[in-house]
């Protein structure tokens, strides 16, 4: 039982016993005390005056002599400011609390019934993975790694985009430019080949273009009319009749692009449990579409175009199938979103993908609610801002892409520079070296993805994140490093923090309460990281650990202490943090190291 679950009860008790009032645990809020005044918990008493028919500050008074008198296990002291009842909590209270967040599974909520997806990723098989998929992907599998903290059964997916016209652009390139070059005769990775026909489709497209408007065409004329955009087009229509030389190329080339891929995703540090392919699922959807026009969901136009009239649901009316019978994205998204619950049977369905779809997924769910789709209620989008760069916005087609493989490369040649500047790896060996510098790399780029809010857009500068003070990855993994130093030298000296000699502690340096105070939370920060679908959440909350720890460590002697059980507890309360910072950081995807 937490302390305050346990001051909450004790409240709901005086309001019975001296006012004669039922109050709810759950009515009663607590919120920690303002750094300007004693105490840790704070009970503001000014909506409660009705039911004890006094002013606030006399009510504030009163409840707390009462809690002073009845619960002084836990009330050490309390002061009233005006409304707002400070409680100052008894040290043998906190060292008792102390006690369960020794535990290894500490901060973690137990198994839940309900399955969730996240969905994530979702990459196009006609490009390497950039910076935008970077903050996709570690928002994902963060999110999943949160959720799984707080209990769901989580399943990671990808959906990847292989088929369309501008897979068929990076193939048809490659056919008349290629010349057989493969991942292994050019030395290029294989995702980076493809993308580079990409690239060239659309530098040749433009030449044809210019060409095109230099004889009369309208541009928008001259794009449909060019030569290579009209091979590209039979070339998706060889490969939807399944001809062999079509497909051959297309399965040649995404072989290539998953590898590629693969190797990404490991340095990443994300992974998939399952992979779901547009190529299997673009004709999904159809049958639904014949659903929806029975229900009187769907309605045909004269051309025989069906749509949706959402116009009830605060949205327009959207084409769910062209005239000419094929599909549009919400045709198979809504047959996918099928698919997905027939295979996992999801309560609830969390689709990362960037805000400049708000709208599409807006309408997905409102057309499946309209259904009576069981799963339409759980359906969430996980909507986030563009990253910027200090250079500016990067477009793919025109080859000016940040690549997420040459970013974290970056990153890691950053790590470097400022880690031997720093003087921070005495000792290591280049292969320690190497590994640390990739720790630090990626932590440092992760967490500053992480720590801002997903809907906001946001400026990643490489520079300010690799810095070891302020809110960074970095200071966070460089104060892990430092309580792994005093644990290995609590060892040497024979100090045991498993013991719990520790529990005669009945003398608390203020730093140490307000340590434990903060460990305290980390339960509470899962699920409303959980909650929120927020990363950022459990960012902020290693931070304020590490924040905390460094203070406590300059405040207050360990290795000094000549009390055994003071210096023991030390020990352990550091153990505790260490282990709360990896659990931390390990909701974020980042590792923390033991030695810098």
């Amino acid at each position: 039982m937490t302390i305050s679950f346990q001051i909450q009860q004790a409240i709901a008790a005086a309001f019975k016993e001296l006012f004669e009032a039922e109050v709810s645990v759950d009515e009663i809020k607590l919120q920690p005390t303002r750094k300007d005044f004693e105490g840790s918990f704070t009970f503001v008493t000014f909506q409660f005056a009705r039911m004890s028919r006094k002013n606030p500050e006399e009510t504030g008074r009163v409840i707390g002599e009462y809690l002073k008198n009845n619960a002084p296990e836990v009330i050490a002291d309390f002061n009233v400011v005006k409304g707002f009842l400070n409680l100052v909590i008894a040290d043998s209270a906190w060292v008792k609390a102390f006690e369960s967040m020794t535990e290894e599974n500490y901060g973690f909520h137990a198994p839940k019934k309900e399955k969730v997806m996240v969905e994530y990723s979702s990459p196009n098989t006609n490009k390497p993975l950039h910076l935008g998929h970077l903050r996709n992907n570690f928002l994902g599998y963060s999110v999943s790694q949160i959720l799984s903290a707080y209990g769901y059964n989580v399943t990671k997916v990808n959906l990847v985009n292989d088929r369309g016209i501008h897979i068929c652009k990076s193939m048809l390139a490659y056919q008349k430019f290629g010349e057989g070059e493969t991942p292994q005769s050019s030395g290029i990775k294989g995702d980076h080949l493809i993308g580079k026909y990409y690239v060239r489709f659309d530098q040749e497209l433009k030449k044809e273009v210019s060409a095109l408007t230099e004889q009369g065409m309208e541009e928008e004329q001259a794009k449909k009319e060019a030569p290579l955009m009209k091979e590209a087009q039979a070339m998706l229509k060889r490969w939807e009749s399944g001809e062999d030389a079509t497909v051959s190329l297309w399965k040649q080339m995404n072989d290539w692009v998953y590898e590629g891929f693969d190797a990404t995703y490991k340095t990443m540090g994300v992974d998939f449990d399952h992979y779901y392919y547009e190529s299997n699922t673009y004709l999904l959807g159809k049958d639904i579409v014949s659903e929806g026009i029975d229900k009187g969901v769907f309605y045909k136009k004269d051309d025989g175009s069906v749509w949706a009239d959402l116009t009830e649901e605060g949205q327009d009316h959207k084409l769910v199938l062209r005239g000419d019978g094929t599909s549009v994205y919400i045709t198979q998204d809504m047959g996918t979103a099928d698919l997905k619950f027939k295979d996992f049977q999801v309560d609830k369905s969390i689709y990362v993908v960037g805000n400049e779809q708000d709208y599409h997924f807006d309408v997905l769910f409102k057309i499946l609610g309209k259904l009576g789709r069981p799963y339409a209620k759980g359906m969430f989008h996980l909507s986030y801002g563009m990253v910027d760069l200090p250079s500016g916005k990067m477009k793919s087609r025109e080859g000016t892409v940040v690549d997420a493989d040459d970013l974290m490369q970056e990153m890691f040649d950053t790590a470097e520079s400022h880690t031997k500047e720093l003087g921070k790896i005495e000792g290591f060996t280049d292969v320690q070296a190497k590994e640390l510098y990739r720790t630090l790399g990626l932590g440092a780029l992760k967490y500053f993805l992480l720590k801002v809010d997903p809907k906001k857009r946001m400026l990643f500068n490489p520079e300010d994140s690799i810095q070891f003070q302020g809110n960074t990855g970095p200071f966070v993994q460089y104060t892990h490093a430092r309580i792994s130093a005093i644990l290995r030298k609590a060892e040497q000296l024979g100090i045991d923090a498993h013991a719990k000699a520790f529990l005669n502690v009945n003398k608390l340096e203020k730093t140490e309460a307000e340590l434990i105070q903060l460990l305290g939370e980390f339960p509470e920060k899962i699920k409303e990281a959980a909650e929120d679908y927020a990363p950022s959440v459990i960012a902020q909350y290693v931070y304020d650990v590490a924040k905390e720890y460094n203070r406590f460590y300059a405040e207050v002697s360990i290795f000094a202490e000549k009390d055994e059980n003071a210096l023991q507890f030390r020990v352990a309360l550091s153990k505790a943090v260490a282990s709360t910072i990896r659990k931390g950081m390990g909701l974020l995807g980042v590792d923390v190291p033991e030695r810098m």
